[in-house]
Order: C-alpha cells, then structure tokens, then sequence
C-alpha cells in the first residue's frame, strides 16, 4: 500500500459514505431537534459531547452557519447507529476510544471535562500533523490492525486511533456540512431547475465562483 493510499484509508472508510434517499433523509431531518435536547443514541454521553467540541472547530459559525447550527453531531450519531455497517462502526468506536485515551493522558482528565481550548489544541496536534507525523500514525494503525487479526481483544494505538477519528469526523462533517439543505440553498450555488451545461461563461452567471449546490 503506497502512503497516498494509506492516508486515504486512515479516515476509516468515511469518504464512502452510503449515500441514498434514507441518509439525507436522516440528515435533513436532524436540523429540527433542539441542540439542547439531545442524547446520542450510538455514542455514549461523554464521546457526543466530545463530537460536538470537535465539530465546533473544525466547522465554526463564522458568516455561515456552523456544525451546531446545523446539528451536525447529531446527524454522524444518527449515521453510525442507522446506516453505517458493522464493521464501521467498530472502527469508529475503536477510534473514539483511542481519542478518550489520547485526551486523557494530554491532559491527565477525562474528555467531558474538557474545554475549547483544550479540544482545539488537540485537534491541531493530529489534524496540522506534518506528513512525516501522518505516515507514522498510518504506520501504526496499520501494524495494530494486522495484529488484531490475531488478537481481537487488543485495543489500537491511542495517538493513531485520535487521529483516525478527527480524520473520519471531518470527512463526515464536510460531508454533511455541504450537503445540509440550508448549506445548499442559502450558501452554495443553487439552482432548482438546472439547465444545460455551459462549460465557459460569465462568472456573475454562473454562482460567483461558489460550488454547485446538489
């Protein structure tokens, strides 16, 4: 496996996620719940608060709405306890408890404890890693995975499994993030009735620049 390849594959399967009517459905329908009466159903209470902290970094309100506006969290909650597949949600469990474990020892507390600014100091550790420090946790994750085939109770590299899971959150963030009806109509370029291709034109009639919105 060359490193570009591994790297895609740190992210734990999330830039394949299943798309269908049933997942933007479930998307769609996760910006109505109130923020504050949430309870995940697939992560425990600790790891929704700790999704929620990263989400807010790594999509913050800025002039456009933010992964707490949009109720993003609650969106990838929903994902991994009603579409993902077995075997991915394994994975993102493991990797979330390895992101408790590399919490834990940063800051010698649990994760519920923490704050923004400890959240934004780890999250920069893993996700502006060099790419030296991003082939040695692939490196790593890898060698744990192949020794897991052997040993099936034996736990992933903490530092690994962090960054694993900030990687996969920020593809599924992203994901949901561009694809969330508010997103689409009010920011990207959005057109109800598209027309035909036009490869070159005037870029005042053609979104400004913005990305097509699906």
């Amino acid at each position: 496996m060359n490193r570009r390849q591994a790297l895609r594959n740190i992210g734990l399967g999330a830039g394949a996620i299943i798309v269908g009517p049933g997942t933007l459905s479930l998307l769609h329908s996760c910006k109505s719940e109130p923020e504050y009466d949430w309870q995940p159903v697939f992560l425990s209470a600790a790891q929704g608060y700790t999704l929620k902290n990263v989400l807010e970094i790594i999509i913050p309100k800025t002039d456009t709405p933010g992964a707490s506006d949009l109720n993003i969290a609650q969106f990838i909650d929903s994902y991994m306890d009603e579409v993902a597949d077995e075997q991915r949600r394994k994975r993102f469990t493991e990797a979330a408890n390895a992101f408790s474990s590399a919490f834990e020892t940063e800051y010698e507390k649990a994760q519920e404890e923490g704050v923004k600014q400890e959240f934004e100091e780890i999250t920069r550790k893993y996700l502006k890693a060099s790419p030296a420090e991003q082939e040695q946790y692939v490196t790593r994750l890898t060698e744990t995975q192949d020794a897991q085939k052997q040993q099936t109770e034996m736990g992933i590299d903490a530092d690994a499994g962090a960054y694993a899971y900030l990687t996969t959150v920020r593809e599924l963030g992203i994901w949901a993030w561009k694809n969330s009806e508010e997103i689409g109509e009010n920011v990207m370029w959005y057109d109800p009735i598209p027309g035909i291709y036009i490869a070159c034109g005037p870029n005042d009639e053609l979104g400004n620049g913005k990305a097509m919105s699906l």
